[in-house]
């Protein structure tokens, strides 16, 4: 998903439905590869009263995040799961 568009950025409800992964399991993970310097975020600028909604987080991958994308694909090919 973040492979194949890695100039753009994805909300954390659009990575959910992508994924079929629960919110409880999918922000951990989001945190865990940002503080790996995997992902990047940033906050919708927006003011939520305008909206009528919380602001969306959006999630971009970074170099090294491509980086390791690619090794994992290459680990799991590897391993006979692709």
């Amino acid at each position: 998903m973040f492979a194949t568009s890695p100039q753009d950025h994805l909300s954390g409800a659009d990575i959910r439905m992508v994924t079929g992964l629960s919110s409880g399991t999918l922000y951990p993970i989001l945190m865990r590869f940002e503080d790996a310097g995997w992902l990047t975020s940033r906050w919708e600028d927006v003011e939520p009263s305008n909206v009528g909604r919380p602001r969306k987080r959006f999630y971009k991958i970074t170099a090294r995040g491509q980086v390791k994308t690619i090794e994992a694909f290459i680990t799991i090919e590897g391993r006979g799961f692709a």
